[in-house]
């Protein structure tokens, strides 16, 4: 039978480098020759692609409650579909973004965040969650300029505070993501390959 696999999520401000650095981690992993497999979120599911076309790229950002309902319903068929079968087959599932991404968004939208951790309480916690932490100044100047309905300065400064707070209750790792994409890596692969030795 072979052993569960970890599930590791990475999270942060929306220009933060964290889609870039999730795949260089999993070709890194892959290269040390663990089972590693990319997914994100919002999924590529049907509601994930519904919470990408008519939340994130609409003109005017609709209610918090309602994106949180729909990230959690996104997260649970995200689950199911590909984080769950993976692990069952033993592989290191590493997600662009996961349940802390609600918490920080919908929280920083003034939802309180115990209703948000109510909301996603049947879901699968991360065996390693890590915060790449940047200023939202460097991030929001590294965006596209066509920017989604969250990517604001005012949205981003309360969504990093959420996340720091979530640091320093050791639910997550923090990385700083303001070096070259090589170190950061560099530190990012450096947690997770000491959280993995930890578990032999």
């Amino acid at each position: 039978m072979k052993k569960k696999g970890q599930f590791i999520c990475i999270e942060g401000l929306d220009g933060c480098g964290k889609t870039t650095q999730t795949k260089i981690l999993v070709k890194k992993l892959r290269k040390l020759g663990y089972d590693a497999v990319y997914t994100s979120e919002p999924s590529k599911g049907r509601i994930g692609r519904f919470i990408q076309s008519y939340c994130l790229q609409s003109r005017q950002r609709m209610s918090p409650v309602v994106e949180a309902l729909l990230f959690a319903a996104d997260r649970v068929e995200h689950l199911r579909n590909e984080v769950v079968p993976a692990l069952e087959k033993g592989q290191l599932v590493v997600s662009d973004r996961y349940v802390y991404s609600s918490l920080a968004y919908q929280g920083a939208a003034g939802l309180d965040l115990k209703w948000i951790e109510t909301l996603n309480a049947n879901v699968l916690s991360p065996d390693l969650a890590i915060f790449l932490d940047i200023d939202p100044y460097k991030a929001l100047r590294r965006l596209k300029p066509k920017k989604s309905v969250m990517e604001n300065l005012e949205t981003q400064q309360k969504v990093r505070e959420v996340y720091v707070n979530y640091v320093k209750k050791g639910k997550l790792t923090r990385i700083d993501g303001n070096d070259t994409i090589e170190k950061v890596s560099g530190s990012i692969l450096g947690v997770v390959q000491s959280f993995l030795r930890n578990l032999s």
